[in-house]
């Protein structure tokens, strides 16, 4: 009787296991942004492209968080509610409007920031420097992997 290989265990699954860890972080930093500056991990997210890249579509917003379009949509609502973002006409694109963060989403920004690098350090703490740069090395090798896609086809 032939040998059957026991079915791989999901578990041992490396993109789960990728998954379980880049939630458990992620997590990790939310209870801090939740309860600080009642912020969701998708607001975070927008917020923390936005401070980096300057005003941007919300297409473009999906296409850099990786994120559907609904709750891309939605964090940006709530980020323009609360005076934390605003929206500005595209001059590019008549169609579409950027979006920005005002002074006060700057500063809401400038607080997470310190926080979210110094529960990141804690994080990675149980790796070396070189650990951690090959780590993200390896990360940007899968990324680039992967290829492009459309954000708007996770929604599948």
């Amino acid at each position: 009787m032939p040998s059957r290989k026991p079915a791989k265990r999901l578990a041992d699954f490396l993109p789960y296991q990728l998954s379980i860890a880049s939630n458990a972080i992620s997590t990790r930093i939310a209870e801090q942004y939740r309860k600080r500056f009642a912020l969701k991990t998708t607001e975070w997210r927008i917020m923390a492209v936005l401070g980096d890249s300057g005003p941007l579509t919300q297409r473009e917003l999906s296409q850099m968080t990786l994120m559907d379009k609904v709750p891309v949509n939605r964090a940006c609502k709530v980020l323009e509610t609360r005076g934390l973002a605003k929206r500005a006409p595209n001059a590019k694109d008549g169609r579409s409007h950027l979006l920005e963060l005002t002074a006060e989403g700057r500063a809401v920004h400038a607080g997470i920031m310190p926080l979210a690098l110094k529960i990141e350090a804690e994080m990675f703490s149980v790796l070396t420097a070189e650990e951690q740069e090959t780590f993200r090395e390896m990360l940007s090798r899968l990324r680039d992997n992967a290829g492009e896609f459309d954000a708007e086809s996770l929604a599948d």
